[in-house]
C-alpha cells in the first residue's frame, strides 16, 4: 500500500497545468521543499566587471543611473584604480564559502594599502582600552536591517564584555524606534524633527552625522534611561554628552539620577558643541527652552574608556547620503567624537528582482567611501556585504534571490578598489537559502518577509562578528593579515 501511495503522489508531478476562472495553479512539486532553486546556470546572465576607469566612461552608468561625477571625483577615483581587468561573474561561480575557516569563522577580508583604512587602526584602538580613558569608538552605518538597535545591540554587548565599556551610545534627540528599541528607555517631547529622507522642510546644510537634526519649540526635552531586559553594560553609564549647534547664548538644563538640576549657558559658536555630566548615570533627562535658531542632534550614554557603539540606521538608505552631510557637520563631530572604525551595512534597497548589473553601484560608493576616508582619517573603514535575501521560485518555495551573489560580488569589487576590509554576512549567515532558516527556525530568526532578521537573527550574526574581529585582532597582534584567496 505504502509504495501505490508513494507512486500515486509522485505521478502528480506529471499534472499539466491546471487554470480555474482565468487563474493558473502553481504545478504540483512534492519535493519542493527540499529542492533547491530551480533555476539553473544556464538561466542566469553573466555579468561583467570592467575596470573602474572604463566603467566611468561607458555609457551603461548613465542608463543605470543618473549619477552625475564631477571632473574633481573622476581624478580621485581614477588615481586609485586597482587594475583587475575585465572579469566575468556568473552567481555560480565558487566564490561562496571561501573565507570561512575550519572553526566556522568568517574571515575579514582585509584590502587595505599602505595608508592602513581596513581594519588595523581599529584593532589598535582595542588594544589601547586597557589604558586609562582608552577608547574604541564604532560608527555602524546602515538601514532598516539594523533598525532599533539590531545586530549592533548584542554587538555592542559583546564587545564591551571583552574590552570594557559601557552605555547604548549615541541616541537621535527623536526616534521612530523608541517604542521597540530594547536597549535604551527614550522619550521625548517638544521637538520639531528633519531627516534627510523628508520630502519638504529638510536643509542639508543643517544635516547631522545621522541625517538628522532637530528644533527645540515648547518644553522641548529628552530623557534616557538605562535597562536590564536586554544586552549588558547598559543599566548604567558614565558619561552623558548632549551635542548642538547656537548661533545665540542657549540655555541647557541636565538632571541626572532625578538628582538637582545641572544648567549650562553656552556662548553662540560656528561650530558643533557639546555638554556633558559625569557620574553612575542611569538616567539622564535634558531640557532646553524654545529655541528657532539652534540645531540639536542627539545625545549619547558612554563609559569613561572602553568601546563605544553608535548604531546609525536610517530606514530606505542605500548609503548614498552620506556623502551630502557638509563637510564641515562631520569634521565638527568628529572632533567631538572621533571613531575607530566606520561599518558600512547596505544593500537592502539597492537589490532589485531581475537587475544583475550593479556596476554603477560601485561609481556611487567610491565616492561615498572617499569622503569618508577624508572626513574620519584616524578611521579604518568596513564594507558588510549584503545578508541573504530569500524570494519565491517558480514552484512556490523560498531561496536566495540570484541577485544577491551579483550583488555580495560587486561589494567585494568596492572593497578591493577602495583598500578597505570586507564581511560576507551572506556567508556568516550560512549562505545558501540561510534566511529561509533564519525564519523557520523555532523561535523565528527572522520576519516573513524574508529580508529582515529580527533581535534572535541580529544576535546569531553579532556573534559571528564578534568572532571575525577576535580573529583578525588575534591575526593583526601577530603581524598577520587575511587578504582573501
Amino acid at each position: 500500500m505504502t509504495v501505490i501511495i508513494v507512486l500515486g503522489l509522485w505521478g502528480l508531478n506529471f499534472l499539466p497545468t491546471i487554470e480555474i476562472a482565468g487563474h493558473t495553479l502553481r504545478k504540483i512539486d512534492i519535493l519542493s521543499e527540499v529542492r533547491k532553486s530551480a533555476s539553473s546556470v544556464k538561466d542566469l546572465p553573466v555579468v561583467e566587471i570592467p575596470d573602474l576607469d572604463e566603467l566611468l566612461d561607458s555609457t551603461q552608468l548613465t542608463q543605470n543611473d543618473s549619477l552625475n561625477i564631477p571632473d574633481s571625483l573622476r581624478s580621485v577615483i581614477q588615481d586609485s584604480i586597482i587594475q583587475v581587468g575585465p572579469k566575468q561573474v556568473l552567481a555560480d561561480d565558487k566564490w561562496i564559502s571561501k573565507d570561512t575557516n575550519a572553526d566556522g569563522i568568517t574571515h575579514i577580508v582585509d584590502y587595505s594599502d599602505s595608508s592602513s583604512r581596513g581594519m588595523a587602526l581599529f584593532y589598535e584602538s582595542l588594544n589601547r582600552t586597557h589604558d586609562s580613558a582608552g577608547y574604541a569608538r564604532i560608527a555602524f552605518f546602515g538601514d532598516s536591517f539594523i533598525e532599533g538597535d539590531i545586530l549592533t545591540s548584542d554587538l555592542r554587548s559583546y564587545l564591551q564584555t571583552e574590552y570594557g565599556g559601557s552605555g547604548v551610545g549615541y541616541v537621535s534627540i527623536t526616534s521612530e524606534t523608541n517604542g521597540f528599541r530594547p536597549t535604551v528607555v527614550h522619550s521625548f517631547g517638544g521637538w520639531d524633527s528633519f531627516s534627510v529622507t523628508d520630502e519638504k522642510g529638510f536643509k542639508n546644510k543643517h544635516q547631522g552625522v545621522d541625517g538628522r537634526y532637530f528644533r527645540a519649540s515648547k518644553n522641548a526635552y529628552i530623557e534616557l534611561r538605562g535597562q536590564k531586559r536586554y544586552g549588558s553594560h547598559l543599566d548604567s553609564c558614565a558619561i552623558s554628552t548632549i551635542f548642538f549647534k547656537n548661533s545665540d547664548t542657549i540655555d541647557i538644563a541636565a538632571k541626572v539620577n532625578k538628582q538637582e538640576q545641572l544648567s549650562f549657558s553656552i556662548e553662540p559658536s560656528d561650530d558643533l558643541q557639546s555638554v556633558e555630566v559625569r557620574g553612575s548615570i542611569g538616567r539622564v533627562r535634558w531640557s532646553v527652552k524654545p529655541d528657532s535658531t539652534s540645531l540639536f542632534y542627539g545625545v549619547a550614554m558612554d563609559g569613561d574608556s572602553g568601546v563605544i557603539l553608535d548604531n546609525f540606521s536610517l530606514r530606505g538608505s542605500s548609503g548614498y547620503s552620506l556623502n551630502s552631510i557638509p563637510p564641515k557637520n562631520i569634521s565638527d563631530f568628529n572632533k567631538l567624537r572621533p571613531y575607530n572604525l566606520i561599518v558600512l551595512q547596505y544593500g537592502l534597497n539597492i537589490v532589485s528582482p531581475g537587475v544583475f548589473d550593479y556596476n554603477y553601484y560601485r561609481v556611487r560608493m567610491k565616492q561615498v567611501i572617499s569622503y569618508l576616508k577624508e572626513q574620519f582619517p584616524q578611521a579604518g573603514i568596513l564594507l558588510l556585504g549584503v545578508g541573504d535575501r530569500d524570494h519565491k521560485n517558480e514552484n512556490g518555495v523560498y531561496t536566495t534571490m540570484p541577485e544577491i551573489k551579483y550583488f555580495i560580488q560587486i561589494q567585494r569589487q568596492i572593497a578591493k578598489e577602495n583598500n578597505i576590509a570586507f564581511w560576507n554576512m551572506f556567508e556568516a549567515m550560512g549562505g545558501e537559502d540561510s534566511m529561509r532558516d533564519f525564519v523557520k527556525a523555532q523561535p523565528a530568526k527572522a520576519n516573513l518577509d524574508y529580508t529582515h532578521i529580527n533581535f534572535r537573527g541580529g544576535r546569531v550574526i553579532a556573534k559571528k562578528l564578534f568572532e571575525s574581529l577576535k580573529l583578525g585582532k588575534s591575526g593583526h597582534d601577530k603581524g598577520e593579515i587575511y587578504v582573501g584567496e
